[in-house]
């Protein structure tokens, strides 16, 4: 999708700015005129770090300021830095400059004045990627900077980052925006393009965008591109959204327990072409307004649900939404879980012994069709695996071929990164992984590649694993051969040991 919305209505100055509490702190360190030479901008993607970060800019260096701290958006420091051309203001991707080597010609960079601004600003976007060393590098002149330099560090995970570098910085937080907040922005975008649109469809692509300002632009601008009626169900049907009577039913089928007439939502949803994810976004939602209902917040009844079940649904369905991400087949973790709350408390349920002559709790129940969902569902998870290795015990060279194999098809980025590593230990829950390299390693412990890591090993072997990787020296060239599904390939981790850096990052600079 284009951008050219977003950029063309970004803000341009603090008060534009849409986040209240970013406007607030940062009209008040403008005005004061004593401006720190380093900034953290930390928050979602699409909030408007950088944005704010280009405003600051224009704070700095703008020739005629309308009042202290306040930009006049005229003069030739101000147009340069919005069309971002201005030689003075450095932006720079920390994912694809993170090493020392990048840092080290910064730091050099950063001892020449400004060409034409009164002071040099080094944007740095995503910020956390910088490698350990290349944060310590930045660090030391973080801590004693030139005068004509500001800094402003932009991450997504400020966690990341060490600690002596947020401490060396003023941290703003960019939180993610408010429904209200994203609405506002996009009516400024509508008025702009002469776009006519209620509110209430312009709710429907802020609920949409995720509390991201980018993300809600770029869907309006798809849909007058796609050139979409602006009528409910046309844009609902374009956003891939649920209707609210779909969703109040769904609840309403899973107060009753109605396991086959639940899936057959889930499959109706799949078979006309809409998001389980966001289907599945709507029952949370709506699930949590009604427990906090139950604790004296909020207005929205669900008197068919205890608070007891709801809370036991949320943690079900909260479960479901983290493993549809990286699961094989879409809507099988909402169908496991529509079929673990109806057998709850339950006891018309089979016991484990395959028993059919199951005694319904009402007399119209149907046990034996909701025996076949059950099985139906369990053929599902059963072909998710790969045959004979749900009860594996131990990481044999066979048993690492499957995983191999298995990942290949969820995530080949993760299966790559793994030809640089080797099994070193596993105690029944600890899979302790030898790693070659400290960029495989890093990678590898990013939270979203060890969720899909752990959870196809926890597949596979058919207990829940824990990974720990270590740094490990790389074996001596000696070439081992795995006999993939469909074709043989060198996809252990000895041999080529130096094609396996190149290989992972060029995986990552495509991403």
């Amino acid at each position: 999708m284009s951008d050219t919305y977003y950029l063309k209505y970004r803000p341009q100055s603090i008060d534009d700015l849409d986040i209240k509490e970013v406007r607030d702190s940062l009209s008040k360190i403008a005005k004061s005129g004593k401006i720190p030479h380093a900034f953290l901008f930390s928050g979602p993607k699409g909030t408007g770090k950088t944005s704010a970060a280009r405003i600051l800019a224009k704070v700095v260096n703008c020739e005629k300021p309308i009042s202290k701290g306040v930009p006049c958006n005229k003069c030739d420091q101000c147009k340069s830095i919005t069309l971002g051309n201005n030689i003075d203001v450095i932006e720079l991707d920390a994912a694809s400059n993170r090493g020392i080597d990048d840092i080290r010609a910064l730091r050099e960079a950063v001892k020449l004045s400004a060409a034409k601004a009164k002071k040099k600003v080094y944007i740095i976007d995503e910020a956390h990627m910088l490698t350990l060393e290349a944060s310590n590098a930045l660090l030391k002149t973080l801590e004693e900077p030139p005068d004509h330099v500001i800094f402003i560090l932009a991450t997504t995970n400020p966690e990341k980052l060490i600690s002596t570098i947020r401490s060396r910085t003023t941290n703003i937080n960019f939180r993610k925006a408010k429904i209200e907040e994203v609405i506002e922005s996009l009516k400024r975008v509508a008025k702009g393009e002469k776009i006519k649109i209620d509110e209430e469809l312009l709710k429907l692509i802020s609920v949409k965008g995720g509390g991201s300002f980018r993300d809600a632009a770029k869907i309006l601008e798809q849909l007058v591109t796609e050139k979409v009626s602006f009528k409910k169900d046309d844009v609902i049907k374009a956003l891939k959204l649920s209707k609210d009577t779909d969703i109040e039913e769904f609840i309403e089928l899973l107060s009753q327990k109605e396991a086959k007439k639940l899936i057959d939502i889930v499959e109706g949803n799949i078979n006309s072409g809409s998001s389980i994810s966001n289907f599945l976004e709507g029952i949370i939602n709506n699930l949590r307004k009604g427990l906090l209902e139950k604790v004296g917040i909020g207005e929205t009844k669900i008197e068919s649900l205890t608070k007891e079940d709801l809370v036991t649904l949320l943690e079900l369905l909260l479960d479901a939404s983290e493993k549809i991400k990286s699961t094989l087949i879409e809507q099988l973790p909402l169908e496991i879980a529509i079929v673990k709350w109806c057998e709850k408390g339950n006891q018309n349920v089979s016991d484990g012994n395959d028993k059919e002559d199951l005694t319904p709790t009402k007399d119209n129940d149907e046990p034996k069709e909701e025996i076949k969902v059950i099985k139906k569902i369990e053929t599902k998870v059963t072909q998710t695996l790969i045959e004979g290795s749900s009860k594996i015990a131990e990481i044999t060279e066979e048993n690492w071929k499957i995983i191999l194999a298995k990942l290949r098809t969820i995530n080949s980025t993760i299966e790559a990164l793994l030809r640089a590593t080797k099994p070193i230990g596993f105690d029944g829950n600890t899979f302790k992984l030898g790693v070659f390299y400290k960029f495989h390693k890093e990678r590898l412990e990013d939270v979203k590649n060890r969720r899909i890591f752990e959870d196809t090993v926890t597949e596979v072997l058919g207990k829940p694993i824990k990974l720990v990787c270590t740094l490990t020296e790389p074996p001596k060239r000696e070439e081992v051969v795995i006999q993939a599904p469909s074709k043989v390939e060198n996809v252990l981790t000895e041999g080529q040991d130096k094609d396996i850096i190149k290989i992972a990052e060029e995986i990552f600079n495509n991403n």
